[in-house]
């Protein structure tokens, strides 16, 4: 099977400079999930008809499974799929998608093509309540399918048909150059409709069947923000339906965003208005608090990661305690039983088992032994300006309230930094460092007071 994807349109109504078909569900393009879901039926070629904004468009989805058809300018739905036809093969069945249908399940297209075998035409359709704007379906006294009548072009009583068109259709390649090839646009819009070819089909004989999907929104477009946002809403409620299916015990199912893969082990337990973004794994017995962001991580079996935390390309061990607005950055590397608190910031670190960071601090560029404690309000100074350099910090170091480690420099074994020391030089390991200005008192000193007129 081959797949057309008509990508095209402009979206005025959208209001954006970025193209329709880029508008994003879930941060993925709406593009992007219907060639994943092309992807997924193992399409011998993939043809992507675009046009607005066409080289934006190449440019994110440039793949060497995927073949590029310009439409300009833009004469309809007929018009477009024409253009896909020089990278078509006769003697397979093409596949007519849309970028801007973005829920469409691949089970739904399976069945369809399925409907298309043995040299049928089959259409996707759908009964809506309030059909307005949709072509209609058509059918004689049998029940077989004529035609479809397009809204604009409707008489009233074929509006009140419920049954309408999709757009999404599987015929063979061969059968729909030759439609294609015989269309017109004497219609109200003055386009080519590549609803056209199925009074075609009918009146060669070929058999047109209907296919309908598992759920209504699977073939819902977008055409604004308002109905971006109901898919992406639509999107979220079937992925938290999934992940409640698992075992995954959701505060509230309709504030979760996940923005990629979120796999999730047993007893996993998500608060309200989470957001995952590329792929996060939670191992068993995970706690996220209400209000975290996690992108691109491993989170370690019953880690807890409290309110507003923010975790982005991190790997954290078991029995991690995170949070409550705590901040991992690119590079974090946490072992088992590790501990960061509130407004503590790591990044490109290793903080070994059993360490400990609760208030205030920023590890960056840091390799943290075990059993190591991080008082608050420490920091590893590792950017001069131009370059960065790395502070090692070995086991069971204690470092004292606010503490300035100036990398490149080495924390030895068992070292106790004092609290307000500034590091400039190695610590030896088993030892009391400690640099800080010598406490005075002045006797008779008289605080300043504020002048009178």
């Amino acid at each position: 099977m081959e797949v057309v994807i008509l990508a095209a349109g402009k979206g005025t109504r959208m209001r954006s400079d970025l193209p329709k078909v880029l508008q994003p569900i879930a941060g993925r393009a709406m593009l992007g999930h219907v060639i994943a879901t092309a992807r997924g039926l193992e399409a011998r070629r993939i043809c992507v008809v675009y046009g607005h904004g066409g080289e934006l468009v190449r440019e994110r989805f440039g793949a060497e499974d995927i073949v590029w058809a310009r439409q300009e300018p833009q004469l309809g739905t007929g018009h477009a799929v024409q253009q896909a036809l020089p990278h078509l093969t006769d003697g397979d069945l093409a596949l007519i998608l849309y970028g801007d249908v973005p829920l469409i399940a691949d089970t739904t297209l399976r069945r369809l093509s399925d409907a298309a075998a043995a040299g049928k035409l089959a259409l996707l359709t759908v009964m809506l309540d309030d059909p307005t704007g949709y072509g209609r379906i058509l059918r004689d006294a049998s029940g077989k399918i004529l035609r479809i009548a397009e809204h604009k072009d409707a008489t009233e009583a074929e509006r009140e048909v419920r049954e309408v068109n999709t757009g999404i259709l599987v015929a063979p390649v061969a059968r729909l150059r030759d439609w294609l090839g015989r269309i017109g646009n004497d219609n109200v819009q003055g386009e080519y409709y590549l609803t056209d070819i199925i009074g075609l089909a009918v009146a060669d004989g070929v058999e047109v069947t209907a296919v309908q999907p598992t759920a209504v929104w699977e073939t819902l477009g977008v055409n604004d923000k308002r109905q971006l946002a109901e898919l992406e809403r639509i999107h979220q409620r079937n992925v938290a339906g999934r992940l409640m299916d698992e075992g995954v015990t959701l505060i509230d199912p309709a504030r979760l965003d996940v923005r990629g893969e979120l796999i999730c082990g047993r007893d996993v337990e998500i608060d309200v208005n989470c957001v995952f973004e590329g792929r996060v794994q939670l191992g068993d017995r995970v706690r996220i608090g209400p209000n975290c962001v996690l992108r691109d991580a491993i989170v370690g079996a019953g880690t807890r990661i409290s309110a507003f935390s923010q975790v982005e390309d991190t790997v954290m061990g078991v029995e991690c305690v995170i949070g409550p607005y705590a901040r991992t950055r690119p590079g974090t590397r946490l072992g088992d039983d590790v501990h960061l608190g509130n407004f503590v910031e790591v990044k490109n670190s290793h903080i070994d088992n059993h360490s400990k960071a609760n208030h205030l601090a920023y590890v960056g560029d840091a390799d943290i032994g075990q059993r190591v404690n991080v008082g608050a309000g420490t920091i590893t100074c590792n950017y001069d300006g131009a370059n960065k350099y790395r502070t090692v910090i070995e086991d069971d170091v204690f470092i004292g309230s606010d503490s300035q480690l100036v990398a490149p420099v080495r924390v030895g074994r068992g070292a106790t930094l004092a609290a307000g020391t500034t590091l400039t030089k190695d610590a030896p390991e088993a030892q009391l460092t400690v640099s800080r200005a010598k406490q005075i008192s002045i006797p008779g000193w008289k605080r300043p007071v504020k002048k009178t007129t």
